[in-house]
């Protein structure tokens, strides 16, 4: 495979050589023993609840299978990722342990992009990358290898439409996150909300109908101060809110993208009337839809009425991060990457929900009989979420 004159190029399958590699990261007897019992396992006083959705989604199946095949193809090359291929640990250090080194990142290697040439492969991850990275690996003449989830690349044709429409594109996501920022460098005009709060100062700003905005010094201009690393070089907010298009972080919460894209309308509809505001703006529900089944079912698995719940994948995981928020509506609930944030029967080291923060909490596991929810982010595979259910009983043994 050579993608220099075609950079969104194909590996040729290889597809049973790499398939022990690949069911050694996914495979697990007992995951599918609980699958065949109607997803539920009793372990002495535990009764264990696995939800209907979970774990690796085609995306990332893909990602990491052309990540393996790559290195089956190029034997003798030199192999880079741009940055983590997905978000999870237990991944991103069994391609190391292949010889596939990082250009970025935690783990990155020390080599830039002008250290390398057209006898180099580099493998574009499953979030994608901005356009002047990928033009960058293309002017070195670099063997590309793209990964990209199909989903991600749906929100990039939605957010070009946009652009050649003249519409600016509001993005619900999270600016530092590697999706949003390839999103955005295919956007022309952009801004990044985060949150309601943030969708709140836009649909204000919206609402004044002036030109302040616009006639503030920038470096004076309160709204570019809390937006200025999150919107598109130049933007004016006096003048690019006029029409907008709405699109999302593919693994972002389904429920606020609707809330936020709904304030978004309403802000136009109450500045320009109803009837004007039809033709200022739009929205294409991009949320990956493995993101929305996950949260589907860990919301189904909430209303079992779980004595806790953990829920497992990389703590940079946008998408396991949601889960988590989710499942801490139904029951205690602790975002852990793997078996190792199981310290004992008595303390477990996780993610906080609310601060971020990596902590520890003692008596996590409920005294008596317990029903314990378990799910797993996108880019969790199966035997890292085997591990975690086996040392979760070993504690209750």
């Amino acid at each position: 495979m050579d993608s220099r004159e075609k950079p969104h190029g194909d590996v040729p399958r290889g597809k049973n050589n790499v398939r022990p590699s690949l069911e050694k990261q996914d495979s697990s007897p007992l995951i599918e023993k609980i699958r065949a019992n109607d997803y539920c396992l009793r372990s002495g006083r535990l009764e264990i609840y696995l939800a209907r959705e979970f774990g690796f989604c085609y995306g990332v199946e893909r990602a990491v299978e052309y990540a393996y095949e790559t290195r089956l193809k190029f034997p003798d090359c030199r192999i880079f990722l741009t940055d983590e291929i997905i978000h999870n640990p237990r991944v991103n250090r069994e391609l190391r342990e292949l010889g596939i080194r990082f250009l970025s990142g935690p783990s990155a290697c020390g080599l830039a992009v002008t250290d390398l040439d057209e006898k180099d492969v580099v493998i574009m991850p499953a979030f994608g990358v901005p356009v002047n990275a990928l033009k960058e690996y293309q002017e070195r003449g670099c063997v590309i290898v793209d990964t990209t989830c199909g989903s991600v690349m749906s929100v990039w044709r939605r957010v070009e439409s946009y652009a050649r429409d003249g519409f600016t594109s509001v993005i619900h996501g999270k600016y530092d996150h590697e999706e949003t920022r390839a999103t955005c460098s295919r956007a022309g005009k952009y801004l990044v909300v985060r949150d309601q709060a943030q969708a709140r100062q836009v649909c204000d700003l919206i609402l004044r109908g002036d030109d302040k905005a616009s006639n503030t010094p920038r470096e004076n201009n309160p709204f570019l101060a809390d937006f200025k690393r999150v919107c598109s070089e130049g933007f004016d907010p006096g003048k690019d809110l006029e029409k907008i298009g709405f699109a999302n972080q593919t693994t972002m919460l389904m429920s606020e993208s609707i809330v936020i894209s709904g304030m978004l309308r309403e802000g136009l509809e109450a500045r320009y009337g109803i009837e004007a505001a039809r033709a200022r703006f739009r929205h294409f529900d991009t949320i990956c839809s493995a993101t929305q089944d996950r949260q589907d079912a860990i919301r189904a698995l909430g209303e079992k009425h779980m004595d806790l719940i953990l829920v497992i994948g990389g703590y940079k995981s946008s998408n396991t991060g949601h889960l988590a928020e989710i499942a801490s509506r139904y029951a205690p609930t602790f975002h852990i990457e793997d078996a190792d944030g199981i310290l004992s029967k008595e303390k477990i080291s996780h993610r906080n929900i609310d601060t971020q923060m990596i902590t520890e909490t003692d008596g996590w596991i409920p005294g008596g009989t317990a029903k314990v929810g378990i799910t797993a982010g996108a880019s969790t595979p199966n035997h890292v979420i085997e591990e975690v259910i086996e040392r979760l009983m070993e504690c209750t043994r």
